[in-house]
């Protein structure tokens, strides 16, 4: 999406990343002060996450221990709308310190390296900080890397860093074992909810023409953490996000309730959300929730999502079995809902508003 800065002061930050504000010792600029309503909890000594584990080893296992855990993954994405994934065969957690470490190798490399993979004017794909869409608009304190990595003739590849050198192999593989693992829990959706297997599937497409976005986030020290966000509150605009966390600093929190929740570090897990599509395509009954990432005062974090979306030509609803008098349809039928979702995230709306009957 185009930005439509016009001031000096805009037009600076735009093209300054956040690793570059603060190498030059300036004061803090006034972009970067957030004034949200969770504002006053930015710093705030919140209670840790309950979240619960789900062992996919066992969701897809043919004995009884797949029953207990398939219930675990509905009461999770019904409460909480995440969980922590284990015991995925192909991301081993030797696979994900990997993962990890050349994402972290890259936000390591001096400016002028990065430079080469900065992104172009009107394009969100790429590396650099945040877009400035709106003149009121509060920055986050995160640089970031964003890929297309599927559908596969979509790879922008001149983004893809060659550097460290194990970058694109490393990143391939991982997306591709987080496909599969798209395609299990979709079919793990349905049956958690006694519907027809391949309904959710189905309904989302053929992995081949679907979209996947992976999004490296660096979070540099920050000088205020009681003033400044490193993502503003959100919802996705996908059908599962995979996030790989930090394995030493916290940084993401969940929102229940009005009340905001630190998520624990597990350094073999994944975390796992559902985003609007699975919330829509589940008539409400799975929940793609509110969260926010945290800054910090001493110590940088980085983290990887990968956004796994419907091709934008589907058209996404409910689907079969989860309208009925007891639960009647709640969402309207979407499509390219995505397109909605950058404004919506920088104005500080949720899109899912757009698709509410």
């Amino acid at each position: 999406m185009a930005e439509t800065s016009s001031s000096p002061a805009q037009v600076e930050l735009a093209s300054k990343t956040v690793q570059e504000l603060i190498t030059g010792g300036k004061e803090l600029p006034e972009r970067y002060i957030y004034k949200g309503s969770d504002a006053r909890s930015l710093d705030a000594s919140l209670p840790l996450m309950d979240i619960p584990i789900v062992d996919i080893g066992l969701l897809t296992s043919p004995s009884s221990s797949s029953t207990q855990e398939l219930e675990k993954l509905r009461s999770a994405l019904s409460f909480w709308g995440c969980f922590q994934a284990i015991n995925y065969h192909g991301i081993e957690p030797e696979f994900l310190d990997k993962m990890s470490e050349v994402g972290k190798q890259f936000f390591d490399f001096p400016p002028e390296t990065k430079q080469k993979y900065f992104r172009e004017d009107g394009s969100t794909e790429g590396y650099g900080s945040d877009i400035i869409i709106a003149e009121e608009q509060t920055l986050d304190w995160t640089d970031r890397l964003l890929l297309t990595t599927n559908p596969k003739d979509q790879r922008q590849l001149k983004f893809w860093p060659e550097i460290p050198e194990s970058f694109r192999e490393t990143l391939h593989e991982y997306t591709t074992e987080l496909e599969k693992l798209n395609e299990i829990l979709l079919k793990a959706m349905a049956r958690c909810l006694n519907l027809e297997e391949n309904c959710f599937l189905d309904m989302y497409g053929e992995k081949e023409n679907a979209t996947m976005i992976a999004r490296f986030n660096f979070y540099p020290p920050c000088p205020r953490p009681d003033l400044v966000i490193g993502v503003k509150p959100h919802a996705d605009a996908s059908a599962f996000t995979y996030l790989l966390q930090d394995k030493q600093v916290e940084g993401l929190q969940f929102l229940k309730d009005s009340q905001w929740y630190r998520v624990p570090l597990n350094p073999e897990a994944l975390v796992i959300n559902a985003g609007d599509y699975a919330e829509i395509m589940s008539n409400g009954i799975f929940k793609s929730p509110v969260h926010r990432a945290v800054t910090n005062s001493e110590r940088k974090r980085m983290s990887l999502a990968v956004f796994c979306i419907p091709n934008p030509d589907r058209e996404i609803e409910p689907v079969n079995g989860v309208v009925n008098e007891a639960r009647p349809r709640l969402y309207k039928k979407v499509k390219d809902y995505v397109s909605l979702y950058f404004e919506y995230y920088q104005r500080g709306r949720r899109p899912i508003e757009a698709a509410i009957i």
